[in-house]
């Protein structure tokens, strides 16, 4: 039987603003990784990532559903993918518009004989299986438009294993703001989120330079030929310096080893054991 474990991002990069809102951020991430872990210990892996991505969603600070940047004409368009090793499939929404969930449409695209929808006719599948229209644009995601603040960063991804010796990664993005509309980032494809027997990551960053080294299935086809997750992570990392990569990851692997990585200035992310939460912050709390 393997042990649960539980580690998510709220992106990477220079996206924090003052100690202020770094604090905010770790209050949040720690809130939300301990609900997310009682899911995963009663539910199971997949189940645990799609409501613990969900959260991040719903969190206006983060840059993946409600909060969602603005693509150059004034739309809000947003991508998120789910996969675990029960069946290695693979499924993800790209640049959908006007849901308050993107992870709940990749998860229903899972069971789809097409599992990738894109645009205005993923919008329209959405629209047609019960998605209601939501606007997921803040008033300070509008200030940041209207101001021509752009980023280069913005994701949310959540990597877990259940006693089952599930591994389930969920991504969620909002884009980088000010994009070509129709942007499509590294979320949304094997780049960025990807699962096998042998481990499951989700990366945040620059997404064309996660897109240029394939990063996800890098490491994952390393931990399939018998690299340690961290020998794995380590050489990846060297390729991102070489490349001058920027992004960061989070993974687990099939023994409950947990990973994280960056070559940008922040990562922000908590990990949890049942016992130890680690947090971005260097901070460690034990659960009693």
């Amino acid at each position: 039987m393997s042990a649960n474990r539980l580690i998510l991002h709220g992106g990477a990069g220079n996206i924090s603003f003052g100690l202020s809102r770094e604090q905010e951020i770790s209050n949040v991430l720690k809130s939300i990784i301990k609900k997310t872990y009682s899911v995963l210990q009663e539910k199971g892996a997949r189940q645990a990532v799609i409501y613990g991505v969900k959260l991040l969603e719903d969190y206006p600070i983060f840059n993946a559903g409600t909060g969602s940047k603005i693509q150059a004409d004034g739309v809000s368009r947003m991508s998120a993918a789910i996969m675990d090793n029960s069946d290695n499939i693979f499924s993800a929404v790209v640049n959908v518009e006007d849901i308050q969930y993107p992870i709940d449409l990749a998860e229903l695209l899972a069971s789809q004989n097409n599992k990738v929808l894109a645009g205005e006719k993923a919008t329209e599948f959405a629209r047609t299986n019960g998605f209601p229209f939501y606007n997921p644009i803040t008033e300070e995601r509008l200030a940041q438009f209207n101001k021509n603040q752009k980023g280069k960063t913005g994701t949310v991804g959540i990597v877990a294993l259940d006693s089952k010796g599930i591994i389930c990664a969920g991504t969620s993005t909002g884009g980088t703001g000010g994009e070509i509309p129709g942007r499509v980032s590294d979320s949304s494809t094997v780049a960025g989120n990807y699962v096998s027997q042998s481990a499951g990551i989700t990366m945040t960053g620059i997404g064309e330079d996660i897109v240029n080294i394939a990063a996800a299935p890098r490491v994952i086809t390393m931990t399939d030929s018998g690299f340690t997750l961290e020998n794995a992570v380590s050489e990846l990392m060297k390729q991102a310096e070489y490349q001058n990569g920027q992004f960061g990851l989070i993974a687990i692997d099939k023994s409950g080893n947990m990973q994280t990585a960056q070559s940008t200035k922040n990562l922000y992310y908590a990990s949890f054991d049942g016992t130890v939460l680690r947090m971005f912050d260097d901070n460690d709390f034990s659960d009693g």
